[in-house]
């Protein structure tokens, strides 16, 4: 075969591999990956030996197999490959319990799909479901999964792969915006002139998400369905609140990033988060005062700003304050500009922006009160050492990492990267935890090897224990786990010599049903 004839059928082979799916083949993916069928109508599938019927968007064919096709073990079950070149080799298939069958053929992958037996007749694994498809259904799905082996993610190519992000550039967190795009633009420019991940060139979209939910839907539609992404990297978009989990894991999209920092935890599958949320900071807090300061009788008072997320948070905290033995727990919105702050409280929670923390304090102070204080440090660091004196040695604060958490190497990266983008010390949470999730990103990528998908990401991040970002407590996750890091430090303040006195290191929360 001369050199000619190899490079056209390279590229008719490239090119066949990138063509678009057909119409069918869209369809089928979508029952496949979702259960839904393309034309609408529902679609159900039996399960067990009683035959249990159930929605197919219940349990799609990509929950045991993956998104890739290539299976995954679950609960003692290992789900075959759906390559169809395997499936329909000439020479056979071999079970694992080593029972031969013939090769597939679509009227015995059809058999397999709605009935359970393989090409000889034998019954499948009882997990596997008995979907109740129509032709249509059954056409489209088996076209799907003729393509499935070469059906890419978005946002991956042989030579780059693309990554996404939400920050603001306009607004209350446009500074804080600012900054996570440099830490994650800094990573993206090492990662590169390092080679990238497998010989793949990182590149990063940045989409301001606007002033409203609205327009963060749209910004967060714009990346997933026209720019592509393979993932979403430490966005700051805190309107979406539990929608963006739920976008996500409509497409299929991976996240990585401190999302919950202000506010409520998103539970996804696709999302993991590398620092403690608010809750667990506010939690840590909590089982501080409890086992070292008289607290328990009270009064105890959770103030926190007119927000959907921050309310919730307030609400989650005064619930497990009640379940642990406080005995007089108020929860006030509170907007320090206007509100009256009801006074006679032991201990004071304050969630909300930093500019309000030293103005409650005030009040406080003013008439004659000094609880107290207790703070999440990202929500209060840049208002902290405008707090009166009074307060020294009063005011607590959960600090994800303190800097005895720092190895050199961490520590030398972290400087090298602020001199090259500019940054200082501000906003030091949120650069360490866009840091960090760029250096779970890019384990992850590389765990997941050159044939990556975003089912692979996922289960490598999954797999991933006591990882060693030098900058915080070592990070793990696990099947049902997405915190990295689930207590914090906690830190108490002279505010007289502006010194900063570590009283409770980091301790891992014990989980809550």
């Amino acid at each position: 075969m001369n050199i000619a004839l190899l490079i056209l059928l390279a590229s008719l082979s490239l090119s066949s591999s990138a063509l678009p799916l057909s119409p069918s083949e869209s369809a089928g993916k979508r029952l496949y990956r979702e259960g839904l069928s393309g034309s609408g109508e529902p679609v159900m599938a039996r399960v067990g030996a009683a035959d249990i019927v159930l929605p197919a968007s219940s349990l799609p064919c990509a929950n045991c197999h993956g998104a890739d096709g290539q299976g995954r073990a679950e609960g003692g079950v290992r789900p075959p490959d759906l390559n169809w070149s395997r499936l329909s080799s000439r020479y056979g298939q071999q079970q694992i319990n080593g029972r031969d069958y013939p090769a597939y053929t679509e009227g015995t992958l059809a058999r397999a799909i709605q009935e359970g037996r393989d090409p000889g007749n034998n019954q499948l694994d009882p997990a596997m479901p008995r979907f109740v498809l129509s032709m249509k259904d059954q056409r489209d799905l088996s076209a799907y999964l003729k393509r499935l082996g070469e059906d890419r993610d978005p946002g991956l190519s042989a030579d780059s792969l693309h990554l996404g992000t939400l920050l603001p550039s306009q607004g209350p967190l446009s500074d804080e915006g600012a900054t996570v795009a440099a830490v994650l633009q800094g990573s993206v420019a090492r990662i590169n002139e390092a080679g990238g991940i497998h010989g793949r060139t990182l590149r990063l979209t940045i989409l301001d998400p606007g002033p409203d939910r609205a327009s963060a839907e749209q910004a967060l539609d714009r990346l997933i369905d026209q720019e592509q992404v393979f993932a979403l990297i430490a966005p700051l978009v805190p309107a979406l609140d539990t929608e963006l989990a739920a976008r996500l894991e409509r497409a299929g999209v991976p996240l990585i990033g401190p999302l919950s920092l202000l506010g409520p935890a998103q539970a996804s599958r696709q999302i993991f988060e590398p620092l403690p949320g608010l809750r667990d900071q506010l939690i840590a807090l909590a089982n501080y005062a409890t086992d070292s300061l008289r607290v328990l009788p009270g009064p105890t008072l959770i103030a926190y700003p007119n927000d959907p997320g921050q309310r919730l948070a307030a609400q989650n905290l005064g619930q497990y304050l009640r379940d642990h033995a406080w005995q007089d727990v108020r929860l006030q919105a509170y907007d320090s500009a206007q509100d009256e702050l009801p006074l006679g409280s032991r201990s004071v929670f304050y969630l909300g922006s930093s500019g309000g923390f030293s103005r409650l304090a005030e009040r406080l102070q003013t008439a004659g009160q000094v609880p107290y204080l207790f703070a999440a440090s990202n929500q209060v660091a840049g208002d902290l050492l405008q707090v009166p004196s009074g307060f020294s040695r009063r005011v607590f604060l959960a600090y994800p990492f303190v800097p005895s958490d720092w190895t050199q190497a961490g520590r030398i990266a972290l400087t090298v990267l602020r001199e090259h983008q500019g940054l200082g010390g501000e906003h030091a949470v949120l650069q360490v935890g866009a840091f960090s999730s760029m250096l779970l990103f890019s384990e992850g990528m590389k765990q997941a090897g050159r044939d990556a998908s975003r089912e692979k990401l996922i289960s490598a991040l999954e797999g991933l224990h006591d990882f060693d970002t030098g900058l915080t407590p070592l990070i793990s996750f696990g099947p049902g786990r997405r915190l990295g890091l689930s207590g914090a430090h906690i830190v108490t303040v002279d505010l007289t010599d502006q010194r900063f006195y570590l009283v409770a290191p980091y301790k891992p929360i014990a989980a809550t049903p």
